[in-house]
């Protein structure tokens, strides 16, 4: 394996989709109407209309401030994990640092660089969003971007890493679905709509049953390496519980929206993505073994990206 095979590797882009499901989303909702609203601001406005420019950009670079921070995260994870060890006998995909393809020391230099692109492009996309006539909204997005930046690392590295004290679930679920979406949906309008958390809470709680799924497969690797994520902390049965209720609450709050949003029959397109989640929770309720959770991670993240962009089509149709 070469070097930059390594590092692609370590960017772990499996977990791409995932991430950017809470920007097309926003990005989606940012244009649709429904007989009290109409917006025309958002990227995809409706099928059939003239894009301007400006909402160009802001999705290119929204897009691509998501994927750094996402990569960011990966390589934090893998740096992380790997000095502390908790890699040494994983399950799954391997690890570039734990498995020493690749040293601490370049892994933290790849963090940095990657931290400071990211930095980069998050000011790209406050400036082309709002110039220099919303400095207020300009500097709380800055904030949000430098927030987003600590957390990715901090949830593995240093001594008080959240990751090893169950507070990851926390940081998905606001990252990948309540910032995620909502805050890309106020790139395009400068206002939120409140009906565009539900869909957003969706994405999150989703978000947050891919991590939890990770670390019910990790439960016995990561008890021995002190690494207290909430399945660890809830045990086997009750991680499998909590996983339900994410999943049954995401598709719960989803059916909200696109109710609420009716406005014809393509608003239910999203159901079409229920059936891979419901067929995802009886696979899991017939695991007993962890290593078996794994195949299933590829399939709720893939399944997330589905209802994001069905309920994103649909809100446009």
């Amino acid at each position: 394996m070469t070097k930059t095979q390594a590092y692609i590797k370590a960017a772990r882009l499996r977990t791409l989709p995932l991430s950017v499901s809470g920007i097309i989303l926003g990005s989606c909702l940012a244009g649709f109407h429904n007989e009290q609203t109409i917006y025309e601001t958002g990227f995809f406005n409706c099928f059939g209309t003239s894009l301007s420019d400006k909402n160009y950009i802001i999705f290119i670079l929204a897009f691509l401030t998501t994927v750094a921070f996402q990569v960011l995260s990966n390589f934090a994870n893998d740096y992380g994990d790997g000095v502390k060890g908790t890699d040494d006998n994983r399950v799954g995909e391997q690890r570039m640092v734990g498995s020493g393809i690749i040293t601490s020391a370049d892994m933290k230099r790849a963090v940095i660089i990657t931290s400071i692109i990211s930095l980069l492009l998050a000011i790209g996309l406050i400036y082309v969003s709002f110039g220099a006539d919303n400095f207020l909204y300009s500097l709380l997005f800055f904030a949000i971007g430098i927030i987003s930046i600590a957390a990715a690392i901090k949830y593995t590295v240093g001594n008080n890493a959240y990751g090893y004290s169950g507070f990851g679930d926390v940081f998905v679920f606001v990252f990948f679905g309540l910032v995620s979406v909502l805050g890309t949906y106020f790139l395009y309008t400068k206002h939120i709509d409140w009906l565009i958390v539900l869909p957003a809470i969706s994405i999150g709680l989703l978000s947050t049953a891919v991590l939890n799924l990770n670390n019910m497969r990790d439960i016995e690797t990561d008890a021995a390496t002190n690494k207290n994520t909430l399945a660890l902390k809830f045990g086997a049965k009750k991680a499998k519980n909590y996983h339900y209720v994410l999943i049954s609450i995401a598709l719960k709050t989803a059916l909200a929206f696109m109710v609420l949003s009716f406005n014809s029959w393509f608003s239910l397109l999203g159901l079409v993505a229920f059936i891979p989640l419901m067929l995802h929770v009886k696979r899991i309720s017939n695991i007993t073994i962890p290593n078996e959770f794994d195949p299933e991670l590829k399939k709720l993240a893939l399944s997330t990206f589905l209802l994001a962009i069905l309920i994103g089509i649909g809100s446009l149709l």
